[in-house]
């Protein structure tokens, strides 16, 4: 019997559990729907009769940088107001679209001068960030194509940037292998990132020259190296979905000050190398058969990183 009972504890003690999580979550919910249809809306009617300002005023009024523009952004997002939600979905006639918010909100343009520039700030950046991602999901569905003379120019270009004082023997070859490719055909390396992969690759090699032969080199290492190329692609994907997440928000919205550009997005990436190449060495892991746990270990550094409102990832050499 004292067997049994003990068998019985943990299930009794599973379903307090299950029990007492289900009434955490629909307390959440309950507090959600009642905030975000009564309470925000009376609160936010006070501090406008206290203030004799609206919500988007005052957050111009207190906050600057990516706090900022992530404030107008939120409050723009989960207004009643369809004029306001719209807002965020801007692609073209941001000017248009500050009026007519200013319209909605009843600010006048005389008392309150800044408010047309700093909005119009934040809607470059919202709505940029959201057209970058679409540029980038754009070009990584392209594949790489050996047929596209454009594709076959960038890689070998690749290949001069990072073996200036050698020769490739041949398209297809083993060489490929000496910068951190799987095959004799890189072509297939490329499948999940499309020609993303090779752009940003050689946008590293191109404008930090020197740190590319130099990260290579330790790529190189008897006992911690790595695939270079391969590597790189790798990390163009953890670029990808940090922007596709949006975890990228914060720092685009500090480093800059207008319409986030895929420039913008290759340079994140080559902060990416730079720091990654930097952990691998530091951690020192046994084995390169362990890299997917130090990838992860280094995807969630960067995370981290990236929740600091005042975030702004460069490169720093």
């Amino acid at each position: 019997m004292s067997t049994l009972r003990m068998c019985q504890f943990p299930t009794t003690n599973g379903k307090h559990t299950e029990l007492r999580q289900m009434q955490e979550k629909m307390f959440i919910s309950l507090w959600e729907f009642f905030y975000g249809h009564f309470f925000r809306f009376w609160m936010k009617w006070l501090l406008r009769q206290m203030t004799g300002k609206c919500e988007l005023q005052r957050i111009f009024d207190t906050y600057v940088g990516a706090q900022r523009t992530h404030r107008i952004e939120h409050s723009l997002t989960y207004s009643k107001s369809k004029v306001l939600q719209k807002a965020t979905l801007a692609q073209s006639e941001v000017d248009k679209c500050v009026e007519h918010i200013m319209k909605e909100k009843n600010i006048n343009p005389e008392k309150d001068v800044s408010f047309k520039i700093c909005m119009k700030a934040c809607l470059l950046q919202i709505s940029g960030y959201k057209q970058l991602y679409l540029d980038v999901e754009s070009v990584r569905k392209r594949p790489y194509d050996s047929d596209n003379l454009q594709h076959e120019q960038l890689l070998l270009k690749l290949w001069d940037l990072l073996m200036p004082t050698r020769k490739l023997k041949a398209r297809i070859s083993k060489q490929w292998a000496d910068i951190g490719f799987q095959g004799d055909d890189p072509k297939t390396d490329f499948r999940g990132m499309g020609i993303l992969g090779l752009i940003n690759l050689v946008y590293f090699s191109e404008n930090y020259t020197s740190e590319a032969h130099q990260i290579l080199s330790r790529s190189n290492h008897p006992k911690l190296g790595y695939s270079y190329a391969i590597v790189g692609i790798n990390l163009t994907e953890m670029a990808y979905s940090l922007l596709k997440s949006e975890a990228l928000k914060f720092h685009l919205y500090n480093f800059v000050p207008g319409v986030p550009t895929m420039e913008h997005f290759h340079q994140f990436y080559c902060y990416l190398v730079y720091e990654f190449d930097k952990f691998w060495f530091e951690e020192k892991p046994e084995s390169i058969m362990y890299f997917n746990i130090y990838r992860e270990k280094f995807h969630e550094k960067i995370k981290g990183l990236l929740l600091d409102c005042n975030v702004s990832l460069t490169l720093k050499m």
